[in-house]
């Protein structure tokens, strides 16, 4: 339903994220990329004018509490709604109040619809003329992609703001401040407990928050141990740091396992990196570079397979879109390997790099004009398709000085073994061809 809004309400019994919720640009958490000094949004509000919006980013990175902020310095009316429990009624009325404040008050209103992409199409574009005509300054909050969730015509009319998780850099500061708040200030808490606390909040200011009013019920002797946290959250905390060795030691183990052909080692690392609060995306990024890498033209298949796991997780969500990754995990660490196509892209580009930067040979070349014909563009080109089994034997397709380089060179493993079989044909065809290029 639509709500009326006064921001600077006080309610002692608000939970620690809400109490906390800043009434100034400073102590807002993170965002830096469009709320920095001198950056064009925080200039505009400083003046006192906001514009149509989107604000996109994970929970807890802070879109309410901008809408907020927004309303301050604007001095604007507000108007509230959940695209979760609000329909088109409730739009109207927001609507009318809009209008209201601006016939009797003088006032502009600022619309903050959150979960906007939960709003189907018509319902969107109820929205368009209000924001057409100034009606209402519209600000819709939302965790998926706009480009996928809203309509074109409201895009047009809203700029797009991409909000992005807190660094942890960016969680200590706020953490600090909560720490200050009267109903936590006689707490301290180990320096232990706040990088556990950070990394739990995994980019979440709202999260780290919750975390610390739940620890604070265990705190004992005025005291916030991180087996405190451990116990607030529920259970045990997996020893992991994201940023750390212990990320990277574990990644390397799965990746390690996958390239030794360890399909239970793989399971296990995966298995490890999940239980400690990695992103399922990390082990799915991984594997599509292990395909190219450490599997290649031995199984291409298995590029398609990663690719596949990756899609499934999007549109299923983590439940089964982890079993999804496990399953090209294990389909990676059983297939054959072979490191031949990560070498020879290597050593290509070492050679585009070092060597000179060798003439495209003439009969490579493209030619679109008389001109360039003329100027033996293209002469002796040997259309393959014309040639026998569509190889035009002894033709060559590098500069004259690389003429002797053969960056490709496949294993007998897999599909290799019949890739190797057919250059080896190939390059014979050459050697006894009578109509070589050099």
């Amino acid at each position: 339903m639509s709500q009326q809004l006064d921001f600077g309400a006080e309610n002692p019994y608000q939970p620690l994220a809400a109490l906390m919720r800043p009434t100034r640009l400073e102590d807002y958490a993170g965002q830096r990329h469009i709320l920095a000094p001198g950056k064009p949004l925080r200039q505009a509000l400083e003046q006192g004018r906001a514009h149509s919006m989107i604000l996109w980013g994970p929970p807890g990175t802070g879109k309410t509490t901008l809408a907020e902020l927004i309303a301050r310095y604007c001095d604007a009316h507000v108007e509230r709604i959940s695209a979760v429990t609000s329909g088109i009624k409730d739009i109207r009325l927001a609507i009318d109040n809009a209008r209201h404040q601006a016939q009797s008050r003088a006032k502009k209103t600022l619309l903050f619809v959150d979960e906007v992409h939960r709003f189907n199409k018509s319902q969107q574009d109820a929205f368009l003329p209000h924001i057409e005509d100034g009606t209402v300054i519209f600000i819709g909050a939302t965790t998926e992609n706009p480009s996928f969730e809203l309509n074109g015509a409201l895009l047009s009319r809203a700029r797009v703001y991409v909000l992005k998780k807190l660094a942890e850099d960016e969680l200590y500061p706020l953490l600090a401040r909560a720490l200050d708040q009267p109903r936590l200030k006689s707490l301290t808490i180990t320096a232990e407990a706040r990088v556990l606390l950070t990394q739990l909040a995994d980019g979440d200011g709202r999260r780290l928050l919750n975390y610390l009013e739940l620890a604070a019920d265990f705190a004992e002797q005025g005291q916030i141990s991180s087996d405190m946290i451990q116990e607030a959250v529920g259970g045990k905390v997996a020893s992991f740091d994201k940023g750390g060795d212990q990320f990277y030691d574990m990644l390397s183990a799965l990746h390690k396992s996958v390239r030794g052909s360890s399909p239970d080692g793989a399971l296990y690392w995966y298995a490890r990196m999940l239980d400690a609060g990695a992103d399922p995306l990390v082990a799915a990024r991984r594997l599509l570079a292990i395909a190219s890498e450490d599997i290649g033209n031995a199984d291409p298949r298995a590029l398609q397979i990663c690719l596949n796991a990756w899609d499934i997780f999007h549109r299923v969500g983590p439940a089964e879109g982890e079993r999804a990754i496990a399953q090209a995990l294990l389909y990676c660490a059983s297939a054959p390997k072979s490191n031949a196509v990560y070498l020879a892209f290597n050593q290509a580009r070492q050679d585009a790099r070092e060597l000179p930067n060798y003439e495209v040979p003439l009969h490579l070349r493209n030619a679109p004009t008389k001109l360039m014909k003329d100027q033996g563009f293209g002469r002796e080109y040997r259309y393959a398709h014309n040639e026998p089994g569509a190889y035009a034997a002894g033709e060559s397709y590098l500069p004259v000085e690389l003429k002797d380089r053969h960056y490709y060179q496949p294993n007998d493993r897999g599909l290799e073994k019949q890739i190797r079989a057919k250059l080896d044909y190939l390059r014979e065809q050459d050697e006894q061809s009578g109509n070589k290029r050099y």
